[in-house]
C-alpha cells in the first residue's frame, strides 16, 4: 500500500527510466478497465507529467502480446511522423523500465506501462460540437491508413471475435434458452426485436469470407474519448486507448463512431424519446472518416458505411441483452434492469438508423464526388 491507497505508484515510478524526480501521482482520466495515473517530475527546473498505467490482467489475459501489439503500432505510426512539426504529440511513447522492457511485472503480479503524457490536448467524454465529431472521426481513419502497411506477422487478438456479431448473437440465443435468472420475461420486446434482426448479423464476416472487404488493423473501440483534442486548434492530434488494437474491419470502427457520437443521450438513457441518430453528427463524421480513411478503403466497404453502424449498435445492444438475461455477470450495473436498460437504447437507435439509412447512402454519393 502506498501513495493513493491501492498502489505504490512512487515505487513503480522508480523502476522507469525516467530522468527527474518524481513530485505526486493522481488518477486520470474515465477509463473503466485499466487503473491510470498522471504523475508529476520536476526535471532541471521544468515540471513534466507522465503516465502510470495498470494493464487489467482479467480483461487482457495477455499483457505481453498485448504490449507487442502496441510497441509495433506506435513504432510504425513515428515512422510516418518523422520530420513532421509536432510529431511527438501526435502518437503515444511508451517509456522503457530501467531494464529496457516494455512493461513491469510487480510484485504482486500486476503490470504497469508508461506513457509519456501529451500535453495541451485532451479527451472529452462527451462530444460537443459537429467539429470535433468531424475530427474525431478524422483521427481514427488516420489510424487506419498509418497502419495500411504495417509488416507482418499479424497482430495477436486482444480479445478473440470481440466484434464477432455471429458468435454475438449465438451467446443471446443460448443465454434465451438457458434464462438461467428467469430474465427472459421481462424482455419479451427486445428478444423479439433482435430475432426479427437476424438476418443481418452475418453481412460483414460473410463480405470478408468472400474477399469483398478485406481484415485491417483497427483500434476497435472508437469511443469520442479515445482522441486526444488539441486544445489550441480544435484538431485530433493522437489516438488513444490502444489495447483492442488488432485485426478486424474497418467497418467495426466507423460503426462504432455511429453509435457512440450520433445520439445525444446516455448509454442507458430511460426515456427513449430521447434517443435518436443526429444526422448533421453522422455527416460530420462521414466527411472526417473519408478524408483520411477514402484513400485506402475499397468501394464495397464504403457501401457498407451506413449498415455499420446499424450493425454495431444492434451488435452492443444484443450484448447487453445477453448479459442481462445471464444475471448480468459481465457489465457492471447501479439499478435493476440497468442492462435492459442500456439494451432497450441501442435498439432504439438501430430504429434511428434504419430510418435514415437511405439518406445515409445518398450523403456517402455526395460525398464520394465532393459535394
Amino acid at each position: 500500500m502506498g501513495i493513493n491507497g491501492q498502489f505504490d505508484i512512487r515505487g513503480v515510478a522508480r523502476k522507469f527510466d525516467i530522468f527527474g524526480e518524481f513530485r505526486s501521482a493522481e488518477p486520470y482520466g474515465s477509463g473503466h478497465i485499466n487503473d491510470t495515473f498522471r504523475a508529476t517530475y520536476y526535471q532541471g527546473g521544468t515540471t513534466l507529467h507522465y503516465l502510470h498505467q495498470r494493464i487489467n490482467h482479467n480483461i487482457f489475459q495477455n499483457p505481453e502480446a498485448l504490449m507487442d501489439n502496441i510497441i509495433r503500432v506506435t513504432r510504425h505510426i513515428r515512422t510516418k511522423l518523422n520530420g513532421l512539426k509536432g510529431s511527438s504529440r501526435r502518437s503515444l511513447t511508451l517509456v522503457p523500465t530501467l531494464d529496457g522492457e516494455v512493461c513491469l511485472r510487480d510484485d504482486e503480479g500486476n503490470f504497469w506501462r508508461t506513457y509519456v503524457f501529451i500535453e495541451g490536448a485532451r479527451t472529452y467524454d462527451a462530444v460537443q460540437t459537429k467539429q470535433q465529431a468531424f475530427e474525431a472521426a478524422r483521427a481514427f481513419g488516420l489510424f487506419q491508413k498509418q497502419l495500411v502497411d504495417l509488416p507482418g506477422p499479424r497482430l495477436h487478438d486482444t480479445i478473440p471475435k470481440f466484434h464477432h456479431t455471429p458468435s454475438r448473437f449465438r451467446a443471446l440465443q443460448e443465454a434465451i434458452e438457458a434464462d438461467e435468472s428467469n430474465r427472459a420475461q421481462h424482455a419479451k420486446p427486445e428478444i423479439e426485436f433482435a430475432m426479427a434482426h437476424a438476418d443481418m448479423v452475418s453481412r460483414l464476416v460473410e463480405l470478408q469470407e468472400r474477399g469483398e472487404i478485406p481484415e485491417r488493423v483497427t483500434h476497435n473501440d472508437t469511443k469520442f474519448n479515445n482522441v486526444m483534442i488539441d486544445d489550441e486548434t480544435g484538431e485530433g492530434i493522437c489516438v488513444v486507448d490502444l489495447d483492442t488494437v488488432m485485426p478486424g474491419l474497418a467497418l467495426y470502427d466507423f460503426g462504432d463512431m455511429v453509435r457512440t457520437t450520433t445520439s445525444p443521450t446516455r448509454e442507458d438513457e430511460q426515456d427513449l424519446s430521447k434517443v435518436g441518430m443526429d444526422f448533421e453528427m453522422y455527416e460530420a463524421l462521414l466527411r472526417g472518416y473519408l478524408e483520411t480513411a477514402g484513400e485506402f478503403l475499397n468501394d464495397r466497404e464504403k457501401q457498407e458505411l451506413a449498415f455499420s453502424g446499424k450493425l454495431i449498435t444492434f451488435e452492443i445492444g444484443v450484448r447487453f441483452l445477453t448479459d442481462y438475461l445471464r444475471g448480468d455477470t459481465y457489465f457492471k450495473v447501479h439499478r435493476e434492469g440497468h442492462n435492459l436498460d442500456r439494451c432497450r437504447t441501442q435498439f432504439k437507435l438501430v430504429e434511428s438508423i434504419e430510418s435514415n439509412e437511405d439518406r445515409m447512402n445518398t450523403l456517402l454519393e455526395r460525398v464520394e464526388v465532393g459535394a
